[in-house]
């Protein structure tokens, strides 16, 4: 029976890679935030074993990483699948709140790695990260940033530990998830606060909604990451759907030519919404 660890399992891709790994017959490590949810996991299956941990305090990620060790010898796969949204404008942004994004994100899925390392020997860390990782979509930098943090950091480890265990960047484009619309509501402050940029909060918050309806369906992403899962050796960076593999062509361009490019469809968007 292998053994599986999953953050953000209350939700979106996260809940759906418990489901799936539980019918493959895993044992299923499941982390929550939400006490309330925590019933709700337990009730999928007895192979599911929950465990508390908040992405944004350091504290409960070294609680959750001992009591999982305390539970098991050995862990085949850890999927970092928790995350947010923060959106805002630069000039005007709190710093706090991009601290907060990158802890969320990117520093304590290292550090959950990290205190996890002596039970991975031979195993699979699998991030979720996003096509955002290209970074280039404007008002979600510290998002996009994070992101790209996440896949720099663990491909550095991947490197130095010498093929010891595999590391794989998932960078999906954009997924039917309650993300989106979580997003909406975790940025009202942020993103109404500068009235400069009131139709770019609009749009942003429009497309946000359109997102939460449209794109990736998120069972065939997590159809894709169990397949993956099973993958003797992996590549370390997969790229799905076409947005995504846009966005990753895009990328290679001139950073002046992909700054005009985007400053000028965000324009033609923003007009076109009315």
């Amino acid at each position: 029976m292998k053994t599986v660890v999953i953050t953000g399992s209350t939700s979106g891709i996260g809940n759906l890679l418990v489901r799936d790994f539980i019918a493959q017959g895993c044992k299923v490590f499941a982390g929550y935030r939400n006490e309330d949810l925590k019933e709700e996991l337990q009730a999928i299956s007895p192979n599911i074993i929950p465990f508390y941990i908040d992405m944004a305090k350091k504290e409960t990620v070294s609680t959750a990483a001992a009591f999982i060790s305390e539970k098991t010898e050995k862990i085949d796969t850890l999927i970092n699948a928790a995350g947010c949204v923060f959106a805002g404008a630069m000039e005007c942004l709190s710093v706090d709140k991009i601290r907060e994004q990158f802890e969320v994100n990117t520093f304590s899925h290292l550090q959950l790695t990290q205190e996890l390392f002596s039970k991975l020997d031979g195993g699979k860390v699998i991030n979720i990260s996003s096509m955002a990782s290209f970074g280039v979509f404007p008002f979600v930098a510290p998002y996009c940033a994070s992101k790209r943090s996440l896949d720099i950091l663990f491909n550095s480890m991947a490197i130095e530990c010498g093929g010891n265990f595999k590391i794989v960047a998932i960078k999906p484009g954009v997924i039917k998830t309650p993300l989106w619309s979580k997003s909406i509501e975790n940025n009202q402050e942020s993103l109404s606060e500068n009235k400069k940029y009131t139709k770019e909060f609009e749009f942003l918050a429009k497309n946000a909604q359109k997102n939460s309806k449209k794109g990736l369906d998120a069972q065939e992403v997590s159809d894709f990451i169990v397949k993956i899962e099973g993958l003797k050796n992996p590549k370390p960076s997969y790229t799905i759907g076409a947005d995504a593999k846009g966005a990753e062509i895009f990328s290679h361009f001139p950073q002046s030519w992909i700054n005009w490019i985007v400053k000028e469809s965000l324009k033609d968007r923003i007009k076109k919404m009315g």
